[in-house]
């Protein structure tokens, strides 16, 4: 949405130790955001560690960070899940 465009996704997946293992990036300048997704799963990060860094609003970075948020339930600027 900060590129005026609405077509995309990222998805990050963690496992039971809450351990980011995977990131999906589709859209508009995914090139952009995969390396800070390449250095999660690289590094082992935890997706609740991971949630105390700072992306500015509105940026394409905050695209991750939701992304990563949304691995614990606590996303905010999500689009309505559809069903």
């Amino acid at each position: 949405m900060t590129l005026g465009q609405t077509d995309g996704l990222v998805k990050v997946i963690a496992d039971e130790n809450d351990v980011i293992r995977g990131v999906h990036i589709l859209g508009p300048h995914a090139s952009d955001l995969i390396l800070e997704g390449t250095i999660l799963v690289q590094e082992g990060i935890k997706a609740s560690d991971f949630a105390g860094t700072i992306h500015a609003h509105p940026t394409l970075g905050e695209a991750l960070m939701e992304a990563v948020l949304d691995v614990n339930g606590q996303a905010i600027h999500l689009s309505p899940r559809k069903r």
